[in-house]
């Protein structure tokens, strides 16, 4: 049995990758990973509050091992913090990252080549998932998300602080994909069968900054 450990961004498609490896048998998942903004106390891009990442955490029963990084944040401040850390994990046992991506090639080349060479295999569960399928299979299974951050080159505004699901999904441009592949929008997953138990949170200020647009959330 290889032991695994998650990228978490704290959106829908880490909270269905969780799922989905907790369906096979060779795979002992042994914690999360996320990268924040050091600044900020937030989810690099989603924006979410540490707080709501660490009670999220809490409720998928898995250790979270939190990577701040600076802001702004360069290639190279990345790579040098990822370096860092994977050490440690090697020292726990940890054979594997695995990560949500769905599509993007040059993503998936940019893991794989940072890793090479460091003793650990990346994983891709969802690759080649059709999004469109997949956005309604995450819905129909109970996972239930919030859009906390959205590109208003790619999208309208008025789509950030909307909960991700079938209206939201039917009103999106057709130049949008389904899961927000190409970054046009970042949510929070907040309940699922991937969660022992919902978080909970009110929704807050919605503000424009650095080129995005974030709907802050507040837990309660």
């Amino acid at each position: 049995m290889k032991k695994v450990m998650l990228s978490w961004s704290s959106g829908k498609d880490s909270a269905w990758m969780l799922y989905a490896l907790r369906q096979q048998a060779d795979v002992d998942i042994t914690g999360l990973f996320t990268t924040t903004n050091r600044e900020a106390d937030r989810v690099a891009m989603h924006a979410v509050r540490s707080v709501l990442l660490q009670r999220q955490a809490k409720c998928t029963g898995l250790p979270l091992h939190i990577i701040p990084l600076p802001h702004p944040c360069s290639n190279t401040d990345y790579e040098a913090a990822m370096a860092a850390f994977v050490p440690q994990a090697r020292a726990d046992g940890v054979a594997c990252f695995a990560f949500g991506d769905l599509f993007l090639e040059d993503v998936r080349h940019y893991r794989e080549h940072t890793l090479q060479a460091s003793g650990i295999e990346p994983l891709f569960p969802l690759w080649g998932s059709d999004t469109a399928q997949l956005s309604r299979q995450m819905l129909a299974a109970g996972l239930r998300a919030w859009i906390t951050c959205i590109d208003p080159r790619q999208m309208p505004a008025s789509f950030a602080g909307r909960e991700y699901n079938e209206s939201f999904i039917d009103d999106l441009p057709d130049s949008v994909d389904a899961c927000g592949e190409y970054g046009e929008f970042h949510s929070f997953a907040f309940a699922g069968p991937m969660f022992q138990s919902s978080i909970d949170f009110r929704l807050a200020e919605t503000v424009e900054r650095d080129g995005f647009v974030f709907t802050d959330l507040i837990p309660t």
